[in-house]
């Protein structure tokens, strides 16, 4: 069966500044895929090409067998997006909003009732079917956002910052929701919450200046990560404060250098692969 999304050679530019430079990304059939990156990576600018809102300058995309240029309609109908940014309407209720949704995929009236009947339990919002959305908390809002996305049961979906700015109850049930899906979707998770990777993910991809620079299992990026301190400059110490003095001395004698942990967490996976230089900016 063809990958649920094969990237290849992704070109993207706009005006001066390269949102993707020959980005290569695969997410296979029924796999939860983390992809990471720092600010202006180009993780934004590919969600769109998946999506079908932009099209790179050069390179192919494939997206559940079919070509966005062509077969968006197609795509899209079995494509889930849940955006950072919330896609509610605060004047409306639940039951409106999931009903709305529901709708703009043309189902007729008795899946829609069914659906949002599902929707409203699975977000544990039943109660709340009848208030406005304007009134519900950030955790109520993003786990509504999750369910309107999932109305018309997709085979892939895409999920940006899905737990962005929840209480730690909230974020629970989130990730529970989402892990719910294994075994029914495809699904892209992009986060700054290294720990939601960890959880979810079958496999990480980690962008930085527009290409995908490390691959794999957690256990393989760490790996990947140890590899690329290798060659004849490699310094193993035992000690976390023999560690930090030989830091302290190789940078004062002006030694560029950066440090990995057996058994690293993805945070120092993700700093090694990528340096610790603030990033602004979003292309």
């Amino acid at each position: 069966m063809e990958d649920a999304i094969s990237l290849s050679g992704l070109q993207r530019r706009f005006g001066e500044q390269t949102a993707l430079a020959g980005l290569d990304l695969v997410l296979h059939r029924g796999e939860f895929l983390g992809l990471l990156g720092p600010n202006g990576a180009g993780k934004t600018t590919t969600l769109r090409m998946i999506s079908c809102v932009d099209r790179p300058d050069a390179g192919t995309v494939r997206v559940l067998g079919c070509d966005p240029a062509t077969d968006s309609p197609k795509i899209l109908a079995r494509m889930g997006v849940v955006p950072q940014e919330l896609a509610l309407y605060d004047s409306l209720t639940a039951r409106e909003n999931l009903d709305f949704f529901a709708g703009l995929y043309g189902m007729p009236t008795g899946q829609r009732r069914e659906r949002v009947g599902w929707a409203l339990e699975h977000a544990g919002l039943v109660d709340r079917a009848s208030s406005r959305v304007g009134g519900f908390s950030g955790g109520m809002k993003r786990r509504l956002n999750l369910v309107a996305a999932l109305m018309h049961e997709p085979e892939l979906v895409l999920l940006d910052e899905p737990t962005v700015g929840v209480d730690p109850q909230s974020r629970n049930h989130l990730l529970e929701m989402i892990d719910g899906l294994r075994g029914k979707v495809s699904l892209i998770y992009t986060t700054h919450q290294m720990g939601e990777i960890e959880r979810l993910c079958d496999r990480i991809a980690i962008m930085d200046q527009g290409r995908v620079v490390a691959n794999g299992t957690l256990e393989e990026l760490r790996i990947q990560a140890e590899d690329s301190l290798g060659g004849d400059h490699r310094l193993e110490l035992q000690d976390g404060a023999q560690m930090e003095r030989a830091m302290q001395i190789l940078q004062r004698e002006g030694v560029a250098c950066s440090t990995i942990s057996v058994g690293a967490d993805l945070e120092s996976i993700f700093l090694a692969t990528t340096g610790k230089a603030l990033r602004d900016g979003e292309a």
